[in-house]
């Protein structure tokens, strides 16, 4: 009788220490915040925080949701948020240039075989005989701001066909919408879109598609970063995020990642992390899989592209002519980067 009662008052006690052990094991998590734009190549994070793998990692990780591509940066360089992903663009690499960002791990990148960005001009101008890169001289094509990763894209896939990029009159319109605006009234004779908004847009004004930037001209589009004041001061911060994020990243390229005719052959999880996708980014999932990005399963950059890019932007003055990317690409989170320079 007596061990009975023992062992009862044991697990009573067991069950009154658990409400404790829980809140105690969620104040063990150290808190950090990351700053992205709600879109499907943010999907390793959105995946890791339903999984609880941050959790795993250590860490009580908050989003930070905006809008376009220039602010995650801007939150990091702040200290508004702890770590950011979003596309490359000139104006990433000037604040990275100062001192202000550290790229540590990759996120999307344009690769063949992924629908990404659609090259796509007008009913009139196919008519008027614009049917490749080629014909793109002396045309003007809309796209979001100079400087961002469509203007790159631009510029990447006509120099693949030797066209002089200053003969190509691009037209920033600052917006997706003023974008459509545009080429539904015929001002401007093309765009580059994300591929989700040209399904929308070809449905609603038709024009024709001339080139998906994935399959002409592959490249970095987007990396993981934060400030180099966090790295130094806060290491351990930095390892429990990457171990959430490539956990994320593996699950995403293993449901996502295979291809066959530019089409997805759903993987392992598919149609949960497609869920989870959908959810994050509030859109149906048949539409977040219309536009679903390579993402490295091991977090791993292309750098050598990310020098070309800098290199690029420094051509026409949009970047400084001092940005060094050996400053600020940290290569000792992820191992195994590709085309790194000697």
């Amino acid at each position: 009788m007596i061990e009975g009662r023992l062992t009862r008052r044991a697990a009573l006690g067991a069950l009154a220490a658990m409400p404790f052990a829980r809140v105690a094991g969620a104040q063990d998590l150290t808190k950090a915040s990351i700053a992205l734009l709600r879109l499907s190549s943010s999907g390793p994070v959105f995946i890791a925080l339903e999984k609880g793998w941050f959790k795993e990692a250590g860490l009580d990780l908050a989003i930070k949701d905006f809008t376009a591509a220039t602010q995650p940066p801007l939150a990091v360089v702040s200290g508004d948020a702890d770590f950011g992903m979003t596309a490359f663009t000139a104006g990433f690499y000037n604040l990275a240039a100062k001192g202000g960002l550290k790229v540590i791990a990759a996120q999307s990148a344009e690769k063949a075989g992924y629908p990404l960005v659609a090259i796509s001009v007008t009913k009139a101008a196919w008519e008027s005989g614009v049917r490749s890169i080629k014909d793109l001289t002396g045309k003007r094509i809309a796209m979001t701001t100079a400087g961002s990763s469509m203007h790159y894209s631009i510029e990447v896939v006509a120099r693949k066909h030797g066209i002089d990029t200053k003969t190509i009159v691009m037209v920033p319109l600052n917006s997706l919408p003023n974008m459509a605006a545009a080429f539904k009234g015929g001002t401007v004779d093309g765009a580059i879109w994300p591929v989700t908004t040209w399904r929308q847009v070809e449905a609603d004004a038709g024009g024709h598609l001339l080139a998906w930037v994935g399959d002409e001209a592959p490249w970095q589009l987007g990396g993981v970063f934060t400030s180099p004041k966090t790295i130094a001061e806060r290491r351990p911060l930095v390892e429990k995020f990457i171990v959430g994020y490539r956990r994320g990243a593996a699950a995403y390229n293993e449901a996502f990642g295979k291809r066959e005719n530019g089409k997805i052959v759903p993987g392992p999880g598919y149609e949960e992390l497609l869920g989870i996708l959908a959810a994050a980014v509030k859109q149906t999932p048949a539409l977040v899989a219309a536009g679903l990005p390579f993402i490295d399963p091991e977090g791993r950059l292309d750098v050598g592209d990310i020098y070309k890019q800098v290199q690029l932007w420094q051509s026409q003055g949009q970047v400084a002519r001092d940005a060094d990317p050996k400053t600020f690409v940290d290569l000792t989170f992820v191992k195994g980067h590709f085309n790194v320079p000697g």
